[in-house]
């Protein structure tokens, strides 16, 4: 597994936006519609990912494995899957909670 994003909701994504680049500096990576954007951190290849849509809640990692299927497969009855694997637009992903109940988010670039 490598940590390539830290997932953060926010309430309002153009506010987080404006707040991130223009207080924080950080320089935009990219957008997925109206609720979802990565931005870049300084000195590292992490990525902040910002989405405003409710759907996860938890501030957490998001994980790069080489195959969530395979992934889940290997660990399912070892590890408390919250969302089994699904598609989404680089690859796919799922999310599993540790033992502390903390979410643990991976995915692939299956799709790229």
């Amino acid at each position: 597994m490598k940590l390539v994003f830290l997932y953060q909701p926010v309430k309002n994504i153009e506010e987080s936006m404006a707040y991130y680049k223009g207080v924080l500096g950080f320089e935009e990576a990219w957008r997925e519609g109206e609720h979802t954007a990565a931005l870049k951190l300084p000195n590292s290849d992490v990525k902040l990912m910002i989405e405003d849509d409710g759907s996860e809640s938890e501030v957490g990692g998001m994980f790069l494995v080489d195959s969530v299927d395979k992934y889940y497969k290997e660990n399912k009855e070892k590890i408390e899957f919250v969302k089994k694997p699904m598609d989404i637009p680089p690859g796919r992903y799922a999310t599993f909670k540790d033992i502390s109940g903390n979410i643990i988010r991976i995915l692939d670039f299956s799709k790229e």
